[in-house]
């Protein structure tokens, strides 16, 4: 099978496990790319942490076109959903794999499955086991490629907004229980922690302990 992997985010968190992906995918013509220009034609397109909307001729080159989205839809299409899923108190994350189409999230689904989390799981670790269960999707999907139907969706359509540095502000006056969820979903680097105090900005960064 000619397989073509888009991501058009270089830096993103799930590239490591693209590269594991690719591993499991050997038997397989792959080609991973950056840019929607760089398609070419191939049997399936994968669409991994890819930030623009695709149009119809960048979907024409492939029989079928994959999205793995970490809500059950039609709710929480949008932005950062693991986040926001986590912020409201969840703990069992679902993940939508889709055919893509010219609409945002809206597409057929093939497979649904969850990652589950326990409460104490930090940014890092709460990527790692989406990204292993998105892996395992798409492996799913591939091997099932010849006979899987997609399901329409369904249900009441939400939106989550793209999350920004200002979401990560902390309360002075609330409890660290009170806001531990969003210490866990913060990104240490590039959207750390912070609080304000007598008009002095601080940050904070948040990592487990090693006993």
């Amino acid at each position: 099978m000619k397989i073509t992997i888009l991501t058009d985010n270089p830096k993103s968190w799930v590239l490591p496990y693209i590269e594991d992906l690719k591993k499991k995918l050997c038997i397989h013509d792959v080609n991973h790319i950056f840019s929607s220009k760089e398609i070419k034609k191939g049997d399936l397109m994968l669409i991994l942490s890819c930030e623009s909307i695709l149009k119809k001729s960048h979907l024409s080159y492939h029989t079928s076109n994959i999205v793995v989205h970490p809500s059950k839809l039609p709710m929480g299409k949008g932005w950062s959903p693991v986040a926001w899923q986590i912020l409201d108190g969840f703990d069992k994350i679902p993940l939508s794999l889709f055919e893509a189409n010219e609409k945002v999230d809206a597409g057929d689904i093939y497979i649904l499955d969850y990652f589950y989390l326990k409460g104490g799981e930090l940014n890092d670790e709460i990527k790692h086991k989406q990204g292993t269960k998105t892996i395992e999707m798409v492996l799913k999907y591939i091997e099932n490629f010849a006979t899987i139907e997609g399901v329409p969706q369904t249900g009441e359509e939400t939106f989550y907004k793209k999350r920004s540095i200002k979401d990560s502000q902390l309360d002075i006056n609330k409890t660290i229980k009170e806001q531990f969820n969003l210490l866990r979903v913060v990104d240490n680097e590039r959207y750390p922690a912070f609080f304000f105090k007598d008009g002095q900005k601080y940050k904070l960064k948040i990592l487990k302990a090693d006993d």
